[in-house]
């Protein structure tokens, strides 16, 4: 009689027979040496990218058993043992999911070169330490924002959605045409919204003035690989202000939103568009004015209350604008001057409209659920005194300053949607050489009170990660790099240091899953594949340089709409119940890329590109 095997799944046996004593013994023992085998690895998670040799250079290495053997450090030119150390075990190990975790510290290693890391047989991915290897990187994110561009796409060779737009909301008979065609679109979708665009273009002119030298000029203003005489970055930040000029057309009108989820419809060809905003596929789309008011063209409605948030961004954008193409032109551009007419009407319109214009879905309840508005009115209040010299701006720009304060993200176990955008202040920094010494204390306190939430937050964990994992979080963790650095050079004080290099590292790979967060980089590392998009979905062509979303709690994903796993997860063995990570195509949540994330991202990064790191 053949009898299956309940324990284990796939064993037959004749009953009484000495054949199924000897399988089940080998089974067992197979099963056994497996999980032995399993529990005896040992992973090393290190910053794939690399590091510039004044670094703080600190590894991770986790397993279910106790590390006894040394660290090796190993020059690849020559496989010539740099450094043997023995690993510092870290006591707190908060919600990771190994039994033992071990920092692994090779700061004093400055020599440059290709390595690995090797504990045993085990070995880490190939990592540099190099002073210039981070100086390409905010280019090679400027690829993924190319490719996210409406209008003319370089990566598709085409022109979509031409007909953008037909107007709600405002002061106008519903469905008048508005050019607003250009921008970008946001993430996987189609959509456009000013909310993000006034952060990402505002945050790579930031960049470009932190380190000028680094920004190849390699494309035109259409993206199209020859040069043009200005660099790339200003390329890709004057297509966002062109778009963003569209959205006003008259002194007291701002548009702020093209298309909803009606665009959620599935993987599309940008050029070939088949949502339907009720003129027809591939056709008109809605554009949205921004009234303060809570807006919706079905049941769910938003909680906008102002436009300042919009306003402040707009203005701050349009003022550096201003600055840096007077410089790009040798003075009177007239471009220059028109952004600097802008810059004055938009921020206008946010003083008399304080509050916050939200995003605008129609099918269902997601959207950009931004609260925050002073820190923006701070912004566009700063850069519009430093391009103008006008007294008054500076006056608001302190009172919105104190309005802000230190409201944030930063200590908080979970937010709304981008409730706190854009995840930092940049407007205290700016404020901050304009005014006097008792200023400077309180705009020094509000960056130090958000860090010192977050460092507390890293105490806990073996990686150092001081955010919270709500969607977006690579979002959180580029704007504490962001922060602690503007602290750093605000200040001359580098107590945060470490917590900024932290929150670096874990973008590049030193974190459970040992990827980075960024598509194709490095090029020869561990990186998204999958990412949810488009463009790749229809191509399966790399949209390099698109940072994706992040970890995310993994009871936020599990409430999630519509959302599953298309393959295997690679990354099953590092999940938690806690917070999870999947290189999925399918996951909206932790593995789409977004345009203001990766635009916030270039400024970041631009820290150590620009050998800026002290």
């Amino acid at each position: 009689m053949r009898i299956k095997s309940d324990k284990y799944p796939g064993l037959y046996y004749q009953k009484g027979g000495w054949l199924f004593i000897l399988c089940l013994f080998l089974t067992i023992r197979m099963t056994i040496n497996l999980q032995a085998a399993e529990n005896n690895l040992i992973y090393i998670r290190v910053n794939q990218m690399g590091y510039v040799p004044q670094d703080t250079k600190v590894a991770i290495a986790f397993s279910n058993h106790k590390i006894q053997k040394k660290c090796r450090l190993i020059r690849e030119s020559d496989g010539k043992i740099m450094f043997s150390f023995r690993s510092r075990e870290i006591k707190k190990h908060g919600w990771a999911n190994f039994k033992y975790y071990y920092e692994l510290n090779f700061s004093s290693i400055k020599e440059p070169g290709s390595y690995h890391l090797m504990i045993g047989s085990s070995q880490s991915k190939s990592f540099a330490i190099q002073q210039d290897v981070y100086r390409a990187v905010p280019d090679s994110l400027l690829v993924y924002l190319r490719q996210q561009r409406c209008g003319y796409n370089p990566f598709w060779h085409e022109v979509c959605h031409r007909l953008d737009g037909r107007t709600m909301f405002a002061p106008f008979p519903d469905s008048a045409y508005l050019d607003a065609s250009g921008g970008w679109h946001d993430a996987g979708d189609d959509l456009k919204y000013l909310l993000t665009t006034s952060y990402a273009v505002p945050v790579m002119l930031m960049a470009y003035q932190t380190a000028p030298g680094i920004f190849a000029d390699s494309v035109n203003s259409y993206g199209e690989t020859m040069p043009n005489g200005l660099p790339d970055i200003l390329d890709e930040a004057k297509w966002g202000l062109d778009w963003m000029h569209k959205l006003h057309p008259a002194p007291d009108m701002l548009f702020h939103q093209v298309a909803d989820d009606r665009d959620h419809i599935g993987w599309k060809k940008p050029g070939a568009d088949s949502s339907d905003y009720g003129w027809g596929s591939n056709s008109y789309r809605v554009v949205y004015f921004a009234d303060g008011k809570p807006q919706g063209l079905r049941k769910y409605k938003s909680n906008s209350d102002g436009v300042a948030n919009l306003a402040g961004r707009y203005a701050a954008a349009m003022a550096l604008a201003y600055r840096i193409w007077e410089q790009q032109e040798h003075r009177n551009s007239p471009f220059a001057q028109k952004c600097l007419k802008a810059a004055g009407e938009v921020y206008r319109l946010g003083k008399q409209k304080e509050g916050v214009q939200q995003g605008n879905s129609y099918w269902a309840p997601y959207r950009y659920a931004e609260t925050t508005w002073a820190d923006d009115m701070e912004w566009g209040a700063a850069e519009l005194f430093k391009a103008t010299a006008d007294s008054a701006y500076l006056q608001d720009a302190i009172r919105y300053a104190r309005m802000a304060g230190a409201e944030s993200w930063m200590g908080r176990d979970t937010t709304d949607h981008y409730q706190y955008y854009p995840f930092m202040n940049m407007g205290h920094y700016v404020l901050y050489p304009l005014v006097n010494d008792q200023v400077k204390t309180e705009l020094a306190g509000y960056y130090r009170d958000g860090i010192e939430k977050c460092l507390s937050v890293a105490k806990e964990n073996p990686f150092k990660i001081g955010v919270p994992f709500i969607w977006c979080s690579n979002n959180l963790a580029v704007a504490l790099i962001s922060q602690c650095y503007l602290y750093e050079q605000m200040t001359g004080d580098q107590r945060y240091h470490a917590l900024m290099i932290a929150a670096r590292d874990w973008l590049l790979g030193r974190n459970p899953w040992g990827t980075t967060m960024f598509v194709g980089i490095p090029a020869n590392g561990e990186f998204p594949e999958h990412p949810h998009a488009s463009t790749y979905a229809l191509t399966g062509r790399q949209i390099t340089g698109g940072m994706v979303d992040g970890p995310i709690y993994a009871s936020i994903y599990q409430q999630l709409k519509g959302i599953y796993l298309s393959k295997a997860d690679e990354f099953a063995s590092y999940q938690t119940d806690y917070v999870v990570y999947h290189d999925d195509i399918a996951d909206y949540s932790s593995n789409e890329p977004t345009m203001d994330g990766t635009a916030a991202a270039i400024f970041a990064l631009t820290v150590w590109a620009g050998n800026q790191e002290k």
